[in-house]
Parts: C-alpha cells; structure tokens; sequence
C-alpha cells in the first residue's frame, strides 16, 4: 500500500489539467518578471557597484593608481552610482586625465540652500586657515608639476624643507625650528586624511595628490594667499616701527 510520500511523488509527477506537471508550473514562477520576485531580490545591487560606493563614500575618492579595479567600476557604472548617491546630495565626477573618481556635493543643492557649508559631509571636512594655506602653496607646486610633466603625471613629490620657509612667509617665524616642523607636520597629517598628501617618506617628503586641483576654485585660492601676504606685510611693518 503506497505510503503519503509515494503519493506526494506521483502528484509531482502528474501532468496537470494544461497537460504539465508540477515541476513546470515551479519552473514557470522561478523563470517570472523580475517585478514579481522578493523586494529583496529584485532591488539586489551588485558587490562590485557596492563595494565602489561605499569607499567613495569613506575616502571621497577612488584614484586609478591605487585602486584600479574600483576606478573601472566608477568611470563603467557612472549613472548607476549617482542614482545610489542622490538621495544624499552628492554626485560622482570623473577626471580621466588624472585618474581620479571624487565625490561633490550636488548642485541643486547649492541652488535651493545657497550656502555651500550647508551639506553635512563639507561641514565635516571644513579645512583650518592654516590647512587651506597649505593646499594653496601644496597646489601651486602641483600645477607647476604638471605643467613641465604634462596633466596626470604622477608623484609630483616637495620636501618638508622647501615647504617650511613658505609657512613660515605667511604665518611668520616662531623662533623655534623644533616648533615650526610640528605645526608643519601636523598640517601635513591632517591633509593626509583628506587624502591630499601621502605619508611623510624617509627623505622628509611628501607626495602632492592629484585630487588637490580640485579641492578649492583657483580664484578664492589666490584671495587666500593676498590676504597671508597682507598680514605678513602688516607684521613686517609693525616690527619695523620704533617706539
């Protein structure tokens, strides 16, 4: 006497009413539109797409050089990015002379706020007086770098010395060597986070990253450096007066 799982089988095997068995009718639900499957399923977004937003998302950039991979999904899968980062203002932009993929904050943004700090990962970034002077100087190096060199030439490379009397013009001399290399290397750490400059090597020298020419518009840059170098000229005078 066949037992309840014989008779479960034979049902399987059974061709139904259409003259198709069970296993068809299984295959046609699986073999569906994509509209009919699990939420879960149908919104999947792949490892590689994932994997590209999430470190934009925590370094701001993906360079060429040293995440390749990455960078060909970027530059492959554009749209498919700025549809993961609309819902937060941000936009992908790509420059492909010098390898780089960087996050910006959305235009429209711009036009309905009015105020460019107003996106909670700019306000987070918001760089010193002290910082800014230094990607103002570390930037005109790089331009001229790229200049003799050609766009996207790498390792445009400055040493500490040739960086410290530059500080020292525009926020004066401490009187302490000792002193003035902390605040530059501290600087220099601190731009390294926003992946500017690599480490400080065994040379005394660092590496000007080619996603500094796109930190700050050139022209608020130079208003930068006027007023350093007006302040230098005030403290110059007033240490020329007598009393």
């Amino acid at each position: 006497m066949p037992d309840i799982f014989d008779r479960l089988t034979a049902k399987a095997e059974d061709p139904g009413p259409d003259g198709h068995g069970q296993d068809a009718m299984s295959k046609s639900v699986n073999n569906s539109d994509p509209l009919s499957l699990p939420e879960s399923t149908a919104r999947y977004t792949s490892t590689n797409l994932k994997s590209a937003a999430q470190e934009l998302l925590k370094y701001g950039l993906i360079e060429a050089d040293r995440k390749p991979n990455l960078y060909e999904v970027a530059i492959n899968q554009t749209a498919a990015i700025n549809n993961i980062l609309e819902p937060l203002d941000l936009n992908l932009k790509i420059d492909d002379i010098r390898g780089l993929a960087f996050l910006v904050v959305s235009d429209q943004l711009f036009s309905e706020e009015n105020d460019e700090w107003s996106h909670p990962l700019m306000r987070r970034q918001r760089l010193t007086m002290e910082q800014s002077l230094l990607i103002a100087i570390l930037r005109q190096h790089f331009i001229a770098h790229e200049q003799e060199s050609g766009i996207g030439a790498s390792d445009a490379v400055i040493e500490l010395d040739e960086l410290l009397p530059q500080m020292q013009l525009y926020l004066g001399d401490t009187g302490s060597d000792a002193r003035e290399q902390k605040r530059l290397r501290n600087l220099l750490d601190n731009l390294k986070n926003h992946g500017i400059v690599s480490d400080i090597d065994t040379s005394e020298r660092v590496i000007i990253r080619p996603i500094i020419t796109h930190l700050a518009n050139p022209e608020n840059l130079q208003n930068l450096l006027h007023h350093f170098r007006k302040l230098a000229g005030q403290g110059a005078g007033a240490g020329g007066k007598t009393p």
